[in-house]
């Protein structure tokens, strides 16, 4: 099982220096994976009549997960990407695919590209789309994605898309894998049909259930490509070694190919958490010490 790291939320706004040298650090810590967390625009959570159950508000620091990886594919050698995950019914399909195929060209083939649903319908508001056809739009989604990759010219006419005899060019030189994330039977059952692999948000005993079904549901499809589907969980830094230690072997006996580090905090923080890491000193620290428990 490998090591991944969370880019950290609210860390390095505009400190480019910081940003590389978190990366290259993580890399030369033996990590093999950059996970990056997408949010185009945050939310005032307080006075809706619909509320925002998710962590994050308009306070939060995210940085653009594609740009970010651009940068960082010219800055590191052997680590690869996550999107974790891109929100991709708010997301035009064909500029998504223009975006990650450069990115694939630019980093000799280390992105992932992680899609999901989301939970911030202010965004997709914000965005000019629709929240409530969300589901069926990335249905749509997955399989035009991987035929902008593959095919020089496409002609499709679909229920939120029309492409009239065009391509993207220059188109990556693989096929992209492309991963899924949620908390829910209908993401899991997604993941099972046209995924290559699924990040949990965390590495809880809930995760580990719907994992568990995850992986039921593979046995069941008939896929060919089972042995190569991935999973991921992700553990907050702040839970403590003890936690990572069991958490770890939990998810090294499910089969699990990349384990994951978070280092930035909660929002809101939870009760008796650790201190969350704050300066890139501090991130780059527990990178360490993570691994090196782990080991």
């Amino acid at each position: 099982m490998k090591f991944a790291a969370v880019f950290p939320v609210n860390a390095f706004a505009n400190d480019a220096v910081a940003i590389r040298d978190w990366a290259q650090a993580a890399e030369s810590l033996g990590y093999s994976r950059i996970v990056g967390f997408d949010h185009v625009v945050g939310a005032v959570h307080e006075g809706r009549k619909e509320p925002l159950f998710g962590p994050y508000s308009e306070k939060d620091v995210f940085h653009e997960p594609l740009t970010l990886f651009a940068f960082l594919a010219g800055v590191t050698k052997t680590i690869d990407f996550l999107t974790g995950m891109i929100i991709l019914p708010q997301r035009q399909t064909v500029l998504v695919a223009k975006q990650a195929a450069q990115i694939d060209i630019v980093s000799q083939g280390r992105l992932n590209l992680g899609v999901a649903l989301g939970w911030n319908y202010v965004e997709y508001e914000s965005l000019g789309v629709p929240w409530k056809n969300r589901g069926a739009r990335i249905d749509e989604q997955i399989p035009l994605l991987r035929r902008l990759w593959s095919e020089e010219v496409i002609d499709f006419t679909g229920t939120y898309h029309r492409i009239d005899r065009a391509g993207i060019c220059p188109r990556p030189s693989r096929q992209i894998p492309i991963w899924c994330g949620g908390f829910s039977e209908p993401a899991v059952q997604r993941a099972a049909k046209v995924a290559d692999g699924f990040l949990f948000a965390s590495a809880s005993s809930e995760s580990v259930e719907l994992a568990t079904r995850l992986k039921q549901l593979l046995a069941e499809s008939g896929r060919k490509d089972v042995a190569n589907f991935g999973l991921q969980s992700i553990v907050a830094h702040s839970l403590g070694p003890k936690v990572w230690r069991q958490e770890y072997e939990g998810w090294k006996k499910l089969g699990a190919s990349h384990f994951t580090l978070r280092t930035h905090r909660s929002t809101p923080p939870k009760p008796n958490s650790a201190k969350p890491a704050e300066t890139i000193g501090e991130h780059i620290q527990v990178l360490e010490t993570f691994i090196k428990e782990l080991r």
